[in-house]
């Protein structure tokens, strides 16, 4: 994949740790609550454009453009905050969702397919 043009700030660019197609995952976090509602994948452009606009931008691997979240749904995601993680490998967005996150309409892309798993206890101290 060629680079796309970006605005982004050469300071925070130098540390992105990309894959190989120059996109990093982003998880849109409810930022009063916690919960997990989407992953998507932005190049250093939609980082850019979240970063300045205060609205989620994402790359769309299937239609190979930009798409600003709830632009055509009404399902805007709000910035509140913006964070790369330790190894600037991923982008994690605080956001105040308007509506359903994910594009089946439930509110968490996480909603529809838990899967059965072992619980887990920690250890407790002695």
């Amino acid at each position: 994949m060629s680079a796309r043009p970006s605005n982004l700030d050469p300071k925070i660019a130098d540390r992105l740790k990309r894959n190989a197609d120059g996109l990093v995952p982003a998880i849109a976090q409810q930022y009063d609550t916690g919960e997990v509602l989407m992953l998507g994948w932005m190049d250093d452009e939609a980082l850019h454009r979240t970063l300045t606009t205060g609205r989620c931008t994402y790359w769309s691997r299937s239609r190979q453009e930009y798409w600003v979240k709830g632009e055509s749904s009404g399902h805007q995601q709000w910035v509140k905050s913006v964070a790369l993680d330790c190894d600037a490998d991923t982008v994690l967005v605080k956001v105040d969702q308007v509506g359903a996150a994910c594009h089946t309409g439930d509110r968490t892309c996480w909603d529809a397919d838990v899967l059965d798993a072992v619980v887990g206890e920690r250890p407790r101290d002695s």
